[in-house]
């Protein structure tokens, strides 16, 4: 016969809703990290094509490409390791670790942070191109290339990229703060089988107590003959 108190809760739909998103989440950040290394050699050289009618030197124009590539390479392994941490949270949230959750809302948080300063260089570059002094009106020009050497596409993608990441931790940590979520998320473990009952007949530290057992006559009696 089964013990209840061994048989798994039920996860609520808010605990599975919040773990689907984040499993989204995490296969949009790795597929976001693919896209930006397969466009990057492009990128890089649209580029370098656009940065030699500026009359700059070829040491500024490597300095600017090898900024320009080592930022991609960034971006993706940030990218992948931030999936791997969302579907570790994931697994948490599956598993009712109460643990998981505050880790959720601490990791929402920076998600959130993140997403809002992204949107806010997004807008602020077009707005407002960078601007440098004198000495350094070259670099200036040359990184006001970087953005147009990127595919058409890029910069709207990037752009609703932030928005869905601000949407979706959001999502997530409104579904973590119910009721159902937090009962399940702070369930008490099941209670582990109780040992075998002291009395007559059994034994405390290895020495047998006194008094009759079922085996025998009543202890310090001789048996009889």
């Amino acid at each position: 016969m089964s013990n209840p108190d061994r048989v798994a809760p039920r996860r609520p739909g808010t605990v599975v809703a919040a773990v689907a998103v984040l499993l989204l989440m995490a296969v949009g950040a790795v597929a976001y990290a693919v896209t930006n290394l397969a466009v990057a050699g492009g990128t890089v050289d649209r580029f370098r094509a656009a940065a030699e009618d500026t009359g700059a030197g070829g040491g500024d124009i490597d300095r600017v490409a090898g900024l320009l590539r080592g930022s991609t390479v960034l971006a993706a392994v940030l990218g992948v390791l931030a999936a791997l941490l969302l579907v570790g949270l994931a697994l948490g949230l599956l598993a009712g670790r109460p643990g998981a959750r505050v880790a959720t809302w601490v990791v929402a948080g920076l998600g959130l942070l993140c997403g809002c300063c992204g949107l806010a260089v997004l807008v602020g570059q077009r707005a407002a191109p960078l601007q440098l002094g004198a000495d350094d009106r070259i670099t200036a020009d040359l990184l006001g290339l970087v953005g147009d050497a990127y595919p058409s596409w890029w910069i709207p993608l990037n752009a609703a990229l932030s928005v869905a990441q601000i949407l979706g931790y959001l999502v997530v940590a409104a579904l973590l703060t119910l009721p159902s979520a937090s009962s399940f998320l702070h369930r008490r473990p099941a209670a582990s089988p109780s040992g075998p009952p002291t009395g007559y007949g059994a034994t405390v530290s290895g020495a047998p107590v006194s008094g009759p057992t079922p085996w025998g006559p009543p202890a310090g009696l001789p048996p009889s003959s």
